[in-house]
């Protein structure tokens, strides 16, 4: 086996010369076009206003922009990290965000996996259809049912009354807040978040499934040796993914719901930039509590993607 490695014809490379990159642009040139609005995309809504991280070293004054706000390094970082908010922000945010990762996450598997086993085409469209319009529904129209749903007469308090008794705004009960949270979530975002599971199971081998048959394995064990394996490499990037973005539980349900009775359990780090951003003024504070956000942020998808790499051999880079 050696000796057929050691006189196998090197591997030949192709070098980015000028003359290859013009011959690949013109034989991909409609490729490079659809490109262009995605690269856009990006260019204008994100990496254009990282430019404006430098506020969260600045005692930044609308008036005097960017380039006139004078200086103060380390400041609104060592405010924020005194602030006697600063345990509760990051413990909702982390509290949601692992909630979501060990419920949401997992629903969402197990409910592309009982898509897959719907044989009947029109009824399966037909589920996927029902369990996909929630999430285009918009943020407002959601929160505006919730709320509807949990006043002193709606549906979901009539129904917590029934086995506690009481009556009360459930949106000003702060032990609800999560899982009313969590499970408003699941509802608007299990169906179209099935989506890329769905398409991996859809690439696995039927050949597989025929073999398993033959050995004597039922459905149950089919899924555990089949279709879980087929699809392991997606649930892991997925993973990856969601360590990745744990500090960045969106503000816009928060905002739209919450209030200050809730915000032991409902305060979280996007909302507090956006109280003290948009209502505030604060730019230059808000702007350094963002930074941190993101940092933790990358800094988990990287202990992340290292601790996938070495268990796994699967990794986002």
């Amino acid at each position: 086996m050696s000796k057929l490695s050691s006189d196998a014809a090197p591997v030949k490379y192709k070098k980015f010369t000028k003359a290859a990159i013009k011959k690949d642009f013109r034989r991909n040139k409609v490729l490079y076009l659809m490109a262009v609005p995605a690269i856009a995309f990006f260019l204008l809504f994100a990496y254009l206003p990282m430019s404006g991280l430098i506020m969260a070293f600045q005692d930044y004054k609308p008036k005097k922009g960017i380039f006139g706000s004078p200086l103060i390094g380390l400041k609104h970082f060592i405010t924020f990290f005194n602030d006697p908010f600063f345990p509760r922000l990051v413990r909702n945010t982390l509290a949601i965000s692992i909630w979501e990762l060990l419920v949401a996450f997992p629903l969402t598997i197990i409910f592309a996996l009982l898509l897959n086993e719907i044989r009947s085409k029109l009824f399966k469209r037909t589920i996927q259809t029902v369990s996909y319009m929630p999430y285009f529904i918009s943020m407002v129209v959601v929160s505006g049912m919730i709320i509807d749903f949990c006043k002193s007469k709606g549906v979901l308090t009539q129904l917590f009354s029934f086995f506690t008794g009481s009556s009360q705004n459930i949106l000003s009960i702060p032990e609800y807040w999560r899982p009313l949270y969590i499970g408003s979530g699941i509802w608007q975002g299990i169906g179209f978040g099935s989506i890329i599971y769905v398409a991996a199971l859809s690439g696995i081998d039927q050949q597989l499934y025929e073999a398993a048959v033959i050995d004597g394995a039922n459905r149950w064990k089919q899924t555990l040796y089949v279709t879980l394996p087929g699809i392991s490499t997606t649930i892991v990037i997925m993973l990856i993914l969601k360590i990745g973005s744990m500090m960045s539980v969106g503000y816009e349900k928060t905002i739209l719901l919450y209030n200050p009775q809730i915000y032991e359990t409902a305060d979280i780090i996007s909302s507090y930039v956006y109280r003290k951003g948009l209502l505030e003024f604060n730019y230059g504070y808000s702007s350094a509590v963002s930074l941190f956000n993101s940092v933790i942020n990358f800094v988990l998808l990287v202990m992340a993607n290292q601790f996938s790499k070495k268990v796994t051999d699967t990794s986002l880079f």
